[in-house]
């Protein structure tokens, strides 16, 4: 089952409305003097797949395993021709990505916090194997306070024509770095509720420390980054 399926319509109004716009600004410039290829660690519905693609000439590996996600990836393919014949959307999950030359970047964004710590540790092998010397793992990451749990609140409401999309979130339980929330994506017309969807999903959020020393163990190599976002390559 996709559990991300009845996200799908409300994803780009939501995450335009946050992180996208600043990863606009910040990702471009990290890409310089990329020329032959990228991954990108879950790609969505490629709100950042067309980022990279505009930043850099290189050929693109969008990783997507949502199959409701990918179908709104390629159909924004269809619509850029030259994006369309240099980006692969692979329908698989981060941990068993494997393309056919190593890429010059990697490119993670708001994903990982996806992957708990035993499936960061096989990430990191998985990213390092498919960079080549000297290529660059980019994600965006702050440190976050900790999390509470509490009430359904609202996270966002857009029109849509008649209709307005909601989404409201609430912590369910934290655990460590662990924490277990729900979202609820309603569509309103009127002030009526014509269809109501929730997903209960957990993520994970490491100390800033923990995610130092999981990397360094890899080989990675911190690089300075614009406030955000995270930068580590491997020696050339």
């Amino acid at each position: 089952m996709d559990a991300n399926a009845v996200a799908v319509p409300f994803y780009d109004l939501w995450h335009e409305d946050g992180h996208v716009p600043l990863i606009r600004e910040l990702l471009p410039p990290l890409l310089a003097g990329v020329r032959r290829g990228v991954i990108e660690i879950g790609a969505g519905t490629g709100l950042i797949t067309e980022v990279i693609a505009r930043a850099t000439p290189a050929e693109i590996y969008a990783v997507e395993p949502s199959l409701g996600m990918r179908s709104v990836l390629v159909s924004r393919l269809a619509q850029d021709p030259p994006a369309l014949r240099r980006v692969t959307v692979l329908p698989c999950g981060a941990l068993d990505v494997d393309v056919d030359e190593p890429v010059e970047a990697v490119v993670m964004i708001s994903v990982l916090q996806s992957f708990s710590a035993a499936e960061r540790a096989e990430l990191w092998r998985v990213l390092a194997r498919q960079l080549e010397p000297g290529g660059r793992l980019l994600f965006n990451w702050r440190q976050r306070g900790a999390a509470v749990p509490g009430e359904l609140v609202s996270m966002g409401s857009y029109p849509v024509g008649r209709h307005t999309y909601e989404v409201a979130g609430q912590v369910l339980d934290a655990s460590g770095e662990s924490v277990t929330s729900r979202f609820v994506y309603r569509t309103r017309q009127r002030g009526v509720v014509v269809s109501e969807d929730e997903v209960v999903s957990t993520s994970h959020w490491p100390a800033g420390e923990v995610l130092v020393a999981e990397l360094k163990e890899q080989g990675f190599v911190a690089e300075d980054a614009p406030d955000g976002m995270q930068v580590w390559s491997l020696p050339a």
